[in-house]
């Protein structure tokens, strides 16, 4: 299947005006079996008016703001020292009007979408969940595996069940968020981990107040630590060109859920990027993030185009007929394919805008850096930041303090290591035609700026790789099998940072 087609599968399974319906053979045979599939695009609003908060002299508005991740980034094989730090000062120039989402809690609502039926999780939650809806005292807590800046997750499990099934609960402290003028944050991503439903992303499974005072989330757990620290265990540092590209695929369609949905991430980085036990990766992290809004849509190619040409060549005049007469019927079929395969699936929020400054030093865009207002661009440059690290082990404008590193991502050109001498781990040609056009300094020339993901999945970097197959696709590294095989590494859960 198409790549736009497999981008639309991973759709909001809400009902709108727009709605598809595909099918597919299955096994070929004098009996056909066929699979039938279908999917509702909904252009959804979220609210993201921050002038609602009350700023004194002294609250976010006025100085950097670290979320920080010191604490609860270490993983289970040991830890890093130079773990980065998200910071955010928020501007109260942002448009838009808040939209309230009215949705209730888990499980009534969350049960309708788990990406896979067959979770075990899901089913665990959902025998609980039967008679009434759970509270704090249906889990027990087992340790506390993360702290950051607005709140604590522990790992968890249901009480007095035989399910084996692991959870994240993530505890905030709604008073101390309050004074700490932090509370819209925790409260952006609760709202966007309720609209979630994606491979690559986190799966809530409730969400309730354990008290007037604190509110929790149960959610995935992910005991393969992140990707910063799994880029520290490679040799030199760095990923191989093969490792990167599937890291930087899996990533690339978690982005394009998101813009579909009308969000900006605003803070990725290896730190927010979390290993599932099977290898696969997991974003975290959405308290930074903006609330758009996108209006996906089908969009044709230029070699459509050509194919209305050559159509117009035999003597079709609509060569979007179902069946053309002027062509045999192996021609109509070449047709009917290559109509379909010229169209695209475009979902940017190129509408959004803010002039908040946050993000992390290494990772944020030139038009932040700069104090400008930044759209969705800035994720297409964090996107190639990433690239770049993980091939090449460092970030290109890292500078010894904060302000020259902002100073270098406004000023300084881009620039690339030379060539190892062994060739085998040295990055393609396309992989820095790549990064090279993710870090244009104008975010108008910007790849994915103007068609997001479309653009960039039509790079030469990903070509051979089938997008569409990524979560069956046999990560680079698989943590428990890795564990498992190594007898000196005890096999305990991961300090992950979940906010």
């Amino acid at each position: 299947m198409s790549a736009w087609v497999i981008a639309l599968l991973v759709a909001s399974g809400e009902r709108s005006n727009a709605s598809f319906l595909f099918s597919r053979s299955l096994r070929c045979s004098p009996v056909p079996v066929w699979e039938k599939f279908g999917f509702f695009l909904l252009p959804m609003r979220f609210g993201a008016n921050m002038s609602d908060l009350q700023v004194d002299s002294d609250g976010e508005s006025g100085q950097v703001v670290l979320n920080s991740s010191q604490s609860s980034m270490s993983s289970s094989g040991g830890s890093c020292e130079d773990r980065r730090s998200s910071f955010c000062r928020f501007s109260f120039d942002d448009a838009g009007p808040a939209v309230g989402m009215e949705l209730p809690s888990a499980p009534s609502r969350l049960s309708s979408k788990p990406h896979r039926s067959s979770d075990p999780a899901w089913a665990a939650i959902w025998s609980r969940a039967v008679d009434a809806n759970l509270g704090p005292r249906d889990f027990k807590l087992v340790r506390r595996i993360g702290s950051g800046d607005i709140g604590t997750v522990y790992l968890c499990r249901l009480r007095d069940e035989a399910s084996p099934c692991a959870y994240a609960m993530k505890v905030v402290d709604k008073l101390a968020l309050k004074k700490k003028k932090k509370l819209e944050r925790a409260a952006t991503e609760k709202r966007i981990l309720r609209v979630l439903d994606h491979p690559f992303l986190p799966t809530l499974y409730a969400d309730f107040d354990a008290s007037p005072h604190y509110s929790c989330v149960v959610m995935e757990y992910c005991s393969g630590g992140d990707l910063h620290t799994l880029r520290h265990r490679q040799p030199r540092l760095r990923f191989s060109v093969a490792a990167t590209r599937f890291y930087a695929a899996e990533v690339l369609l978690a982005l394009e859920y998101l813009h579909m949905l009308g969000i900006v991430y605003r803070d990725l980085k290896p730190e927010n990027i979390l290993i599932r036990a099977d290898g696969h990766i997991m974003l975290s992290d959405f308290d930074l993030s903006l609330e758009s809004t996108a209006s996906p849509t089908i969009e044709p190619l230029v070699a459509a185009a050509a194919a209305a040409s050559e159509a117009a060549a035999v003597g079709c005049d609509d060569h979007f007929r179902a069946d053309p007469s002027c062509l045999p019927f192996r021609g109509r079929r070449s047709l009917r394919r290559a109509s379909k395969a010229d169209r695209r699936f475009v979902a940017e929020p190129v509408g959004a805008r803010s002039r908040s400054f946050v993000g992390t030093h290494e990772y944020v865009a030139p038009e932040v850096a700069a104090g400008r207002p930044h759209g969705s661009a800035v994720d297409w440059w964090a996107y190639g930041i990433l690239i770049y690290e993980l091939l090449h082990g460092r970030t290109p404008f890292a500078g010894p303090t904060n302000e020259s590193t902002l100073r270098n991502i406004v000023r300084q050109p881009l620039a690339f290591p030379a060539p190892p001498s062994d060739p085998s781990s040295s990055s393609s040609s396309a992989a820095r035609d790549l990064i090279a056009g993710l870090l244009a300094k104008d975010p108008a020339t910007r790849l994915g700026s103007r068609r997001g993901a479309a653009d960039v999945k039509a790079h030469p970097f990903f070509k051979g790789l089938n997008l569409a197959l990524m979560r069956s696709c046999r990560p680079p590294v698989v943590p428990s099998s890795a564990r498992s095989s190594s007898s000196n590494e005890p096999n305990k859960p991961a300090r992950l940072d979940y906010f």
